[in-house]
């Protein structure tokens, strides 16, 4: 169950940088002043949480295999859902961010 829970929030911060650096440069490409920089800084912080991350998935938190089909099924959909978290949490830092500019 560690094992699940370890790959749920690695996949749920993978997700939450990819979409936060895109977020950003996204941002940066189509803004302009304040926005850009903002851009600039989201696009940061989406490439540190994800180096971080990885760098992360190698150290203590690597999930190891189970073996049992219980694990079999639930890991995917424990990442699936880790992955729609991480996307919305990114959607609102970013619409957050964007408002605030």
């Amino acid at each position: 169950m560690g094992d699940l829970i370890s790959g749920f929030i690695i996949v749920l911060l993978l997700a939450f940088a990819l979409l936060i650096f895109l977020a950003g440069l996204f941002t940066t490409y189509f803004g302009a002043g304040k926005s850009r920089k903002i851009g600039i800084a989201l696009s940061v912080i989406g490439v540190l949480v994800g180096v971080l991350t990885y760098l992360g998935f190698y150290g203590p938190l690597k999930p190891e295999c189970g073996g049992t089909f219980l694990n079999f099924i639930m890991a995917p959909l424990v990442y699936i859902i880790a992955a729609i978290v991480g996307a919305g949490v990114a959607l609102l830092a970013f619409i957050g961010a964007i408002m605030k500019a």
